[in-house]
């Protein structure tokens, strides 16, 4: 046991107060359904969207979810009483899921995902849920800012071996891809989401052989059509030189050298004087291919003063997003069905974590090029222009929603970021993207305030 998640133990991938209220709901006998949303609540400094990526991988969640013996017995041991886990032997998820689709850019406060179920249910899935969307609109946002910074040069995700585990690699590959990068060095990611795949060398492999001249023909004898050299391991100018004698041997033999990487240095100085020797010798074909702890600010620092890059390698940085690791996800509820079996919404109204009561829609508004203008967010049935985002993904537990594949979610991705006006995607000093609430949520948030003031309770249910 390797301690990885699979589809076998993924239902237990949960946190312990998730069952220990599911089982309270079940020895009072709590079945009524609810309505939860999950949103993004605030934006991290610099932001001013996200891009929301890790619904499929939800859904298929939510489809396959069950509990085996080996399960239920781990439990029993923790103190559940049997007859909750014999509910658990037999849990499928019943209820109806409505999202914003995979690759739209969304705001804070906006619901992404929308979870009608039983209230166990609605419940139990909630962990597994923050965890997903997280982690891919996280990375998702992030590299959409290092590819705006690329300025049209492709990006390669190069960031495996410092990402936060093996599964968090593969979802940080698949991010990455629908936020524009080019392709990604993960070979699994490449074989499982059919990823362009990418690589080079290390300095490992030139310090092999018994000079640099030797490594790069070596490498371009292996790969002659396809290899990129690593020309810093010991003097970038020299290695750029040495990388010219094997490109012009390549032209004799019919072929043609890919690029030359750049890891370390002066990326500025060292890339125009390495264009310049280029092409020189006549192989302005050969790319400059830039890495090293790059991000989107550095990135936009070397092509602002000057740098000759063609591409651009982001590991560590965009891998983790370093400046800012986790969004503010939450999932909570706002409506229940009462003893007559109607949804009544709910709100809470705790300082700086109020939350939006009701079934809501999102509307998007656009100009007429079709850019975006603003959001609104109104309960669901209002007469609002725009257009809705929010649509029906499952019912009674089964996907309804054809799946698109990643390629489609990608280029959903990049219309939407093409759609966002510049202001928005600024690296700094964003401009706020307008999201307002409709005149009928309006008006519920201030008689559920009311209520509140006058029961002096943090949660108000509409009556």
């Amino acid at each position: 046991m390797l301690g990885f998640v699979d589809e076998e133990n993924m239902s237990m991938l949960t946190d312990l107060y998730e069952l220990t209220m599911c089982a309270s709901y079940f020895d009072h006998k709590k079945f009524e359904p609810a309505t939860f949303d999950l949103f993004i609540r605030r934006l991290p400094p610099n932001r001013s969207y996200f891009l929301f990526a890790g619904l499929e991988q939800a859904l298929l969640f939510l489809e396959k979810m069950h509990f085996t013996e080996e399960h239920i017995k781990y439990l029993k041991s923790l103190g559940f009483k049997d007859a909750f886990l014999d509910y658990l032997r037999n849990f499928r998820f019943s209820g109806d899921v409505w999202a914003i689709p995979e690759g739209t850019v969304v705001f804070p406060n906006e619901p992404l995902i929308r979870v009608t179920a039983p209230i166990i249910e609605a419940q139990l899935i909630e962990t597994f849920l923050l965890n997903t969307i997280n982690l891919q609109t996280t990375i998702a946002t992030k590299a959409s800012r290092v590819v705006y910074a690329a300025k049209g040069r492709p990006v390669i995700e190069f960031g495996l071996r410092r990402e936060h585990g093996t599964d968090a690699g593969m979802k940080v590959a698949r991010a990455s891809y629908i936020a524009g990068c080019s392709g990604t060095s993960n070979v699994l990611a490449g074989m499982v989401y059919g990823i362009p795949v990418f690589g080079t060398m290390a300095h490992s492999f030139v310090m092999f052989f018994s000079n640099e001249l030797e490594s790069f023909r070596a490498f371009a004898r292996t790969f002659p059509d396809k290899s990129t050299l690593l020309i810093d391991t010991f003097d970038n100018i020299k290695g750029a030189l040495n990388a010219i004698k094997v490109a012009k041997e390549l032209e004799r033999q019919g072929f043609r050298l890919r690029g030359v990487r750049i890891d370390s240095g002066d990326l500025v100085a060292i890339s125009r004087e390495v264009r310049r020797l280029l092409d020189e010798n006549g192989l302005d074909y050969v790319q400059i291919f830039a890495s090293g702890d790059l991000d989107e600010y550095r990135i936009e620092e070397l092509l602002n003063k000057g740098a000759k890059i063609d591409a651009f390698g982001v590991g560590t940085k965009m891998g983790t997003s370093a400046d800012r690791p986790y969004v503010d996800i939450i999932y909570k509820l706002c409506e229940k069905a009462n003893e007559k079996g109607e949804f009544v919404p709910i709100m809470k109204l705790s300082e700086g974590k109020a939350t939006l009561p009701g079934r809501k829609q999102v509307y998007r508004f656009t100009d007429e090029k079709g850019n975006f203008v603003k959001d609104v967010i109104a309960l669901e049935g209002e007469d609002v222009a725009g257009e809705p985002l929010l649509v029906k993904v499952m019912e009674k537990g089964k996907i309804v929603y054809d799946l698109p594949s990643l390629e489609e979610i990608r280029k959903r991705a990049l219309d939407n970021l093409a759609r966002l006006p510049d202001k928005y995607k600024r690296l700094r000093g964003v401009a706020k993207y307008p999201v307002r609430l409709s005149p009928k949520l309006r008006r519920l948030i201030r008689e559920l305030s009311i209520e509140l003031r006058e029961t002096e309770g943090a949660v108000a249910v509409s009556s």
